[in-house]
């Protein structure tokens, strides 16, 4: 690793530095006028916006004038900032947009803001709403070049469609931003955008892009103002009531369902914005309990522990804090905490994020070169997370991590540095180094096959980026030792050292195309375990193509020699994938791949067809189907049925407003296998359905109601038909109090 990183660093050296010029708008203006958010722009204090074309489109057009014109009025009055956009269309009739829940109407029409509130081009907040008042936000992490939708701030907007097109007001209070503390004007990067999707997704900004640089927010205009500002302390005290009610079995088909009495509890959420660019959350007794399922995931023929993302609010707060390259932080693994708290801030060029938790819950995987196991021990643990990182240069950082979880006769420690090195517009440098210390209980590591007393490891990620306007190349060196373990994360795989190498060409269509972008790509990876056996060799290589109706499509080939319980067999698969939106609010789209595939329970090499389905369909603007499944059949390379696997995702939901909908959820996994085609014992045909009707009703993220049933039925070989295993009744009632 020491000679790539050195090899890397003496071709970088050569890269000339980046030279951005920065352009200013106006000033923001105030007023002292109110302004009513609601989709009408006759309020006087529009008059005193500042008005700013959206003019430029910029995708799939390369900073072409825009075809539709598109004007944003932005003001503050010390408070809050308002902006109103009015959006013209010369076919309104052709406007799509449906009532929906909070992000979710990313395939609508919709407008919105991105902003820098640094000014250093690292990382931004963005809000977008559709012509009907739908919202949408999230954060921008171009250090890491991800959004992150998953945060939630408390802001208010409006949309109507007219006979011109469509308006819609947005008021953002200055509290739920993070800014310096400056002297004079605060200085903020800006993206105004427009995005309207019809036979293409047009994309508008009043932002020219230059797709030669792989930064977003360092092509940003900057706006000035805000002179003075210091707004109220952002407090935010959110009490929650929770009540459940469960009926479970110990024996499903033996033992009937017993039922449990009603279990409520008071839980209170704290957010206290100390400083503009400090913030402080404490959660006692809280709930940190997810309300809707989880996507379906196929559970057969697996290797390692499927991720599920997060979605519990307390943890979404500033979670882009804690993102390294190797996923050292995955806030899922506090499973049951009874308290919380947490700091995150940002001062000047250091940004920093601590956490503690305690779980009543403890979840551990165990990591291996091929494989993973888990277990849940009902034993009480502290968790701990800190996070440091100081900026340098244009867009670089350097970090320092430490992870801790405790409980009786457990420890798992982890604890390193991270950097990301911008050299340029096109080049870029990443790296990370983690140790870490581990104890587990004397029976748990018996059971699993663990060191008895305390161990330690090591992981380590090198990476090498060259992003340009037509080509992108990469190299990666990941090495994680048999030793290594992140209890407060997500690594389920240990006892490998990979080497990566990969390069891309991109084509980019104009208005004489067909096509929008056309994308050919390949890389090679080989990866060997601590005592050099070969794990993995791979070619692979795939054509991407964007055109009409909003469409892409893909085919994919790759060779790969792979090692499954110390046997080495070679693997040949096609792929292919199309999606495209024949009519506005409907997406089909599917996923497939046809070849060789390892048969882990059996040890041998079989034929697979797997087929990925999907549906988004606005049947009107109240009532949306989602549904997602996935085909998985696999033989014997003799033709023999080893098994058929289906699972069925179905979501059917009722949007009465933007604050309330009703959902029904369906959620069914069937698995018929062949018992000759077996060594060991199978079921012949194993069944579980999972079902929940939901109704939410949200004035904001933290002021909520829900309602809901949830039931789990099974069916083996063991019982005469699906059987239901538990019952559950649940309420919830959060409600935001702001001083």
């Amino acid at each position: 690793m020491r000679s790539f990183g050195l090899i890397t660093a003496l071709f970088l050296s050569l890269a000339s530095p980046p030279l951005y010029a920065t352009t200013f708008l106006p000033d923001l203006p105030s007023t002292t006028a109110t302004i009513h958010i609601d989709g009408i722009m006759d309020d006087a204090a529009w008059a005193d916006a500042i008005p700013i074309k959206i003019n430029i489109e910029t995708r799939p057009a390369e900073n072409t004038p825009a075809p539709v014109e598109t004007t944003a009025y932005l003001v503050e009055d010390g408070q809050s900032l308002y902006i109103a956009f009015d959006a013209k269309d010369p076919e309104p009739h052709k406007i799509r947009a449906y009532l929906r829940d909070r992000d979710s109407a990313w395939n609508d029409d919709f407008v919105g803001i991105v902003i820098d509130t640094y000014g250093d081009e690292r990382r931004a907040f963005e809000f977008f709403v559709n012509p009907l008042g739908a919202q949408m936000d999230l954060t921008n992490d171009d250090v890491n070049q991800r959004e992150d939708e998953s945060w939630d701030a408390i802001w208010d907007s409006a949309g109507k469609i007219n006979e011109d097109g469509y308006i819609v007001e947005i008021e953002i209070p200055l509290n739920q931003l993070r800014f310096p503390n400056v002297d004079g004007k605060q200085t903020w990067g800006v993206d105004l955008l427009r995005f309207y999707p019809r036979d293409h997704r047009y994309r508008f900004s009043n932002n020219t892009q230059d797709r030669s640089v792989n930064c977003y927010l360092c092509q940003f205009q900057k706006i000035q103002g805000l002179e003075g500002v210091e707004p109220g302390r952002d407090l935010e005290v959110v009490p929650t009531l929770t009540a459940l009610q469960s009926s479970t079995t110990d024996d499903a088909g033996v033992v009937p369902l017993s039922s449990d009495s009603v279990d409520a509890e008071v839980g209170l959420n704290v957010r206290w914005g100390i400083t503009p660019d400090l913030t402080a959350n404490l959660a006692i007794n809280p709930d940190f309990s997810q309300v809707e399922a989880d996507a379906a995931q196929l559970d057969i023929n697996n290797q390692f522990a499927l991720f599920f993302p997060e979605k519990r609010p307390f943890f979404l707060e500033g979670a882009d804090y804690f993102r390294t390259p190797v996923r050292a932080v995955f806030t899922r693994t506090v499973a049951n905490p009874s308290a919380g708290t947490k700091l995150t801030g940002k001062r000047g060029k250091n940004t920093f994020g601590v956490f503690l938790a305690q779980d009543d819950l403890t979840n551990l995987i165990f990591p291996g070169a091929t494989s993973s196991d888990s277990e849940s021990l009902a034993q009480e643990n502290t968790a701990f997370v800190g996070r440091y990182s100081r900026s340098f240069g244009e867009s670089s950082t350097v970090g320092a991590l430490l992870t801790s979880r405790t409980g009786d006769d457990y420890h798992n420690t982890v604890g390193g540095f991270d950097l990301r090195w911008k050299i340029n517009d096109q080049h870029s440098v990443r790296a990370q180094y983690l140790r870490s210390d581990t104890e587990y209980p004397l029976d748990i590591a018996t059971e699993f096959d663990q060191p008895l007393d305390s161990f330690d490891g090591h992981a380590a990620h090198a990476g090498y980026d060259y992003d340009s306007r037509n080509w992108f190349a990469f190299l990666r060196h990941v090495e994680q030792s048999a030793g290594f373990r992140a209890d407060a994360g997500f690594v389920p795989r240990v006892d490998i050292s990979q080497q990566v190498v990969g390069l891309g060409r991109i084509w980019h269509g104009d208005e004489d195309n067909w096509f929008s972008q056309i994308r050919l790509s390949g890389d090679w990876d080989i990866a060997h375990d601590d005592q050099g056996r070969l794990l993995e060799r791979e070619v692979e290589a795939y054509l991407n193509v964007s055109g009409p109706m909003q469409s892409h499509f893909e085919i994919g080939a790759l060779n790969r020699d792979t090692l499954a319980n110390d046997v080495l067999f070679e693997e040949t698969k096609l792929s292919a994938f199309a999606e495209f939106q024949p009519r506005g609010g409907l997406l089909l789209g599917v996923w497939s791949r046809v070849g060789d595939q390892v048969d882990f329970d059996n040890t041998r090499l079989g034929d697979e067809v797997r087929i990925d389905p999907f549906v988004r369909w606005n049947v009107n603007r109240h009532l949306l189907l989602r549904y997602d499944g996935v085909f998985v059949k696999l033989d014997t390379k003799d033709g023999a049925r080893i098994f058929d696997a289906a699972v069925h995702d179905v979501r059917l939901t009722w949007q009465f407003s933007m604050r309330s909908f009703l959902r029904l959820t369906t959620q069914f996994q069937d698995i018929e296998r062949n018992q000759a085609s077996y060594t060991d014992t199978v079921d012949s045909r194993s069944r579980d359905v999972g079902r929940q009707l939901l109704y939410s009703y949200k004035i904001n993220p933290q002021t909520v109601f829900f309602l809901g049933y949830s039931d789990s039925l099974i069916d083996d070989d063991n019982l005469s038909g699906l059987t239901t295993t538990d019952r559950t009744w649940f309420m919830k009632i959060g409600y935001a109090w702001t001083p």
